[in-house]
């Protein structure tokens, strides 16, 4: 793969790595890597804790174990001495709570060792251009800002980051593959904007949310007087993403004739209209997503094989939150300073605690959920630390309060059984971003049943579009 110098809108960045011991092997190991993704065009200094900051646009510092008190001390001489420096944690065997007071110290992102290039390539691109005077063109048009919501460097996330770039230099379709939350939006994102299309439209439909009798016209257009209420033509989503990427979110939901219809584009790149006999020609490429896996769509019957072929040319497959745990305290970080810069609030630090109370959590909403909890944590925390108890869970054991004094078992149990059926629903269409029949069929019930318990409790499903417990998801 080419590499690209990363350079920025200043001559040369100054860089600092730091450590106990400059001459050690996981030292030198992190130079060797800074150096093969050609961070030598910059200015790259070595010392320890205890080594004077000069300028410098960016502090790395590699902190094991027994490293984590001179690091501390060196972020806080550093908040003082030079506000503006970037800083980057790589951590060798560390624990919750030798991240949380790096964190709480100061420290803007973190890594565990040992690293992959890829990951270190996009977590320096993202540190350097929060120095000051360097801005968006950082990025020199080459990547797009879904390339900071990459976050994390264990080893089952950063193999499928790793293969990014070569999915983007090749024109074929994508399938990436994953459950609800785990990023499946931000990696297609990512290979749009990596790929030779990344001047043209990037068009993301949720094929889950369009209305089955719809979702033909949607991506194909349709003729004017094609049916009822179609007064005018209508160009579809494939047009619209001419030149580009258009991503297919759900493709499971996608109903028969309009898989007949897709699987024809793919292979001969045009189609109709609905209500039209013109052929119209379009060069996309189309990136198609699902939470379930291949063998899951075979046995369903209810999706051509012939597509999921055609789709499932090159492939992601996104691991579960839960099974990226290391990945958890830099996700944190990111996300709490993407709150703070929202709502304007002061970057709060995150306690040792709150780190590990993360750390325990299950994660079955995935990084989208993780999102969910650290932006609610830090809009409703009255301090600028983030306490054990502003981490606020949503467990699937709810709590049972204590009945009234005077209360029957009958009323007690009702009101038992609604606040679990309340928060049950709210909970599935949250982790399905308001998809009613997803969520039915996570629930295993008949969609129509589903949907009497939502109009019980008056759910609108339109309340968890987009908002689902996190990265942003998809």
């Amino acid at each position: 793969m080419d590499r690209h110098p990363i350079s920025a809108p200043c001559a040369r960045a100054a860089i600092m790595v730091c450590s106990s011991a400059p001459d050690y092997g996981a030292c030198v190991s992190l130079l060797d890597t800074l150096q093969a993704i050609h961070v030598g065009e910059h200015s790259l200094s070595v010392g320890t804790f205890d080594t004077a900051l000069g300028q410098h646009d960016l502090l790395i510092q590699l902190v094991g174990p027994n490293d984590v008190a001179p690091a501390v001390q060196q972020l806080t001489r550093l908040k003082k001495q030079a506000p503006a420096c970037a800083t980057l944690a790589v951590g060798v065997g560390l624990d919750a709570h030798h991240l949380g007071a790096l964190s709480q110290a100061g420290a803007g992102d973190f890594m565990c060792a040992p690293i992959a290039p890829v990951e270190l390539e996009a977590r320096l691109r993202r540190a350097l251009g929060l120095c000051d005077g360097m801005g968006d063109t950082v990025l020199h048009g080459e990547f797009e800002p879904a390339l900071h919501d990459l976050i994390g460097d264990s080893p089952a996330f950063a193999r499928q980051v790793a293969r990014l770039p070569v999915i983007a230099r090749y024109d074929a379709s994508v399938l990436i593959l994953g459950e609800t939350g785990t990023g499946k939006e931000v990696c297609a994102r990512v290979i749009h904007y990596l790929s030779r299309r990344a001047g043209s439209a990037w068009v993301a439909v949720n094929c889950g949310a369009i209305p089955t009798e719809l979702i033909e016209a949607e991506l194909f257009g349709h003729a004017k007087g094609a049916f009822t209420h179609a007064h005018t033509a209508r160009s579809g989503l494939v047009r619209e993403a001419e030149g580009g990427t258009l991503f297919l979110d759900e493709i499971d939901a996608l109903p028969c004739a309009a898989q007949a219809k897709l699987l024809r584009f793919l292979q001969e790149k045009e189609y109709r209209a609905v209500g039209s006999n013109q052929v119209m020609h379009a060069d996309v490429r189309v990136i198609a997503a699902t939470n379930r896996t291949p063998a899951e769509l075979a046995a369903r019957g209810g999706f051509r094989q012939d597509l999921l072929f055609r789709l499932n040319v090159l492939s992601l497959h996104l691991p579960l939150l839960r099974d990226r745990s290391a990945d958890i305290p830099p996700l944190a970080m990111h996300f709490m300073r993407n709150a703070a810069k929202q709502w304007n609030l002061p970057l709060p630090s995150l306690s040792p605690a709150a780190l590990k109370k993360l750390l325990a959590h299950d994660w079955p909403g995935n990084v989208r959920e993780l999102r969910n909890v650290i932006d609610r944590a830090v809009l409703m925390s009255a301090t600028q630390r983030l306490t054990a108890d502003d981490i606020e869970l949503d467990s699937p054991h709810g709590a049972i309060c204590v009945p009234a004094e005077d209360e029957s078992f009958r009323k007690a149990k009702a009101r038992v059984v609604e606040a679990f059926e309340r928060q049950y629903i709210e909970q599935l269409l949250a982790s399905h971003a308001g998809n009613v029949t997803h969520a039915a069929r996570a629930a295993k019930k008949n969609r129509r049943a589903f949907f009497e318990l939502m109009r019980k409790y008056k759910i609108e499903s339109g309340e968890f579009l987009g908002a689902s417990p996190v990265a942003q998801a998809h």
